[in-house]
């Protein structure tokens, strides 16, 4: 769930990011979105013999989850870190290092590719290169961001917003306005997509405890220039008391929030 060369962010430069806590982040965060991988799979038909392209793969989660339904997968990605994660993770798959704006793989070379939470508004190029790698009648899947209203883990992001620079804050905010209806349809149709269907699914990040919780938050790229300006314990103090009163004795803290996804082919 990579975002790499994103309104005018070097791609090197953000893998450099997304990479410093890679373990974390693979670890104690990226599961959650398995809800999310699974159905944007089932939607776009991924089963035994699919080739597909797991586009700011991240460390190869959601590529690992269509490797078991038996697709041959690959997976680009900014961060060497989490691609190194990703190859132990699926080790018959073929994991790349590079920029999602110039994806290094032929035309047609796939049958579906996917980006989840990878893609977002600005990035219209991106989307381009995935129909230029997929087959004629080829699908393609990505995910982003509900409304605020149905996003738990926004008291997350507005503390990263309030902590960074003013220039990441106003990056980001252009990000949020991906699920705004018709901004996604538009991306299809301007890289040549066939807009398909669209909808939302729920999904919960799991914590034992609040250390884990606020572990995994500085693990995640969005965190990074907060962390440049106060410093990890800085940061990680800062996130403490946002999150503690959602701490169940019992459960530990559950953050439900929503992905919306959308699907398109490429004609025949």
């Amino acid at each position: 769930m990579l975002l790499a060369g994103r309104l005018g962010v070097d791609w090197e430069e953000a893998g450099r990011g997304w990479g410093l806590r890679a373990r974390e982040w693979a670890y104690l965060f990226e599961p959650y979105a398995r809800p999310a991988n699974e159905l944007v799979f089932a939607r776009l038909g991924v089963g035994g013999g699919t080739r597909l392209l797991d586009i700011a793969c991240g460390s190869g989660y959601a590529a690992a989850v269509a490797a078991n339904l038996g697709a041959t997968v690959a997976g680009l990605d900014a961060s060497e870190p989490l691609l190194a994660i990703a190859r132990a993770r699926t080790p018959a798959g073929d994991f790349r290092t590079g920029d999602m704006f110039a994806l290094p793989f032929e035309p047609a070379s796939f049958d579906v590719a996917t980006s989840f939470n990878g893609i977002w508004s600005g990035c219209e190029q991106a989307v381009a290169e995935a129909h230029r790698v997929l087959r004629p009648g080829g699908g393609f899947g990505m995910t982003f961001w509900g409304p605020p209203q149905r996003l738990g883990l926004l008291p997350y992001f507005m503390k990263v917003f309030e902590l960074s620079p003013p220039d990441h804050t106003a990056a980001s905010m252009r990000q949020s306005e991906t699920g705004r209806r018709g901004v996604v349809e538009a991306m299809f149709d301007s890289a040549g997509f066939e807009f398909v269907e669209r909808g939302s699914i729920d999904v919960v990040a799991e914590f034992p405890e609040l250390e884990t919780a606020v572990r995994a938050m500085a693990a995640a790229g969005p965190s990074v220039p907060a962390i440049a300006q106060v410093g990890y314990e800085g940061f990680l103090d800062a996130l403490r008391p946002v999150f503690a009163p959602m701490v169940d004795e019992q459960l530990g803290l559950r953050i439900r929030s929503q992905f919306e996804w959308a699907t398109a082919k490429k004609a025949k």
